[in-house]
């Protein structure tokens, strides 16, 4: 079966540029993060529920590639797409572009741990390998 994948489009606000005229780099970075945060909601079980589970998931790896440029009030879409990595692991695959145009502004990927309300690493459980192997 597909992974989970969402897309959802939203605009540059002011306080994500730089004087450069375009996006400031660090930006991609939380852009990913609400994109981890809307699909976890598409998928039914927005991030709320998982703490509530005892389950965080702190980012352990990430990636960027910047591909272009972005400037206050550009629409941009997201496209995100994610994937279980053994048993403890998250992947989160990030693509944002300009709409409706399709030209590409970055992309990357976070890797997240499981780990428990103590900060130790846990297993994925079956509910979230159920979540992440449905369509």
């Amino acid at each position: 079966m597909p992974a989970p994948s969402h897309s959802f489009i939203f605009r540059v606000r002011y306080a994500e540029t730089d004087q450069m005229g375009t996006f400031y780099h660090a930006r991609a970075l939380e852009w990913f993060e609400v994109g981890r945060t809307e699909l976890s909601r598409k998928m039914g079980m927005p991030y709320t529920e998982w703490e509530k589970q005892g389950i965080f998931m702190p980012v352990i790896e990430s990636h960027v590639r910047y591909t272009g440029r972005a400037s206050y009030d550009d629409e941009l879409s997201m496209t995100l797409s994610s994937e279980v990595i053994g048993h403890t692991r998250l992947r989160f695959n990030n693509e944002v572009v300009h709409h409706p145009s399709g030209k590409s502004v970055c992309k990357g990927y976070t890797v997240h741990a499981l780990i428990d309300t103590s900060g130790r690493p846990i297993r994925i459980p079956d509910w979230v390998r159920e979540l992440f192997s449905a369509e």
